[in-house]
């Protein structure tokens, strides 16, 4: 692998972080409920990417997008994992949540309310392929596992989401 400038790995850091900040942030902020939670993950969702962006401008790393996802949702994981986050209060009403997160229409937030519900495997997909508008292979991709069963888990999720929601609540969102 050739080395590579540190200008060359800053000046892809920074393209990164503008093409996908706002993404990151999001997925953050729906996957651990907090805004300043979500902003720490963001962060350090970056610095991780940047330990890996020699990976990245060598071509080893093709899809950029669900990498940066797959990094967000592990540091999300390791945050709720944490000593800190075990001590907090994280039953907020939806309404509360940051504004990043909380669409303001009341089917959405049924939705929101619902996809917040989901056990952890199918919020993934649902976050990923809905909220990030990630294809299924992607999702995949980004989750570690084969497509096959990115479906599965999606039509998994569809069908819970079903059950909680009304039909015309869901038609929205179709």
């Amino acid at each position: 692998m050739p080395a590579y400038t540190e200008e060359a790995r800053e000046a892809e850091l920074v393209r990164l972080m503008e093409q996908y900040g706002d993404c990151v942030k999001r997925m953050c902020c729906v996957y651990l409920r907090d805004l300043s939670a979500a902003e720490d993950a963001a962060q350090e969702t970056f610095i991780k990417a940047y330990g890996h962006i020699d990976q990245l401008l060598g071509g080893e790393i093709r899809s950029e997008r669900p990498w940066l996802m797959r990094i967000a949702i592990n540091t999300c994981k390791d945050t709720l994992r944490s000593s800190w986050m075990r001590h907090i209060d994280r039953r907020k009403a939806i309404e509360e949540l940051p504004l990043c997160v909380y669409p303001g229409h009341e089917d959405s937030l049924a939705i929101t309310q619902a996809i917040a519900a989901l056990p952890v495997k199918l919020k993934e997909i649902v976050l990923l392929h809905y909220y990030q508008g990630l294809s299924l292979k992607a999702c995949a991709q980004a989750l570690h596992i084969s497509a096959a069963t990115a479906t599965r888990r999606l039509q998994q999720a569809q069908a819970k989401l079903r059950k909680l929601l009304s039909d015309e609540t869901l038609s929205d969102i179709s």
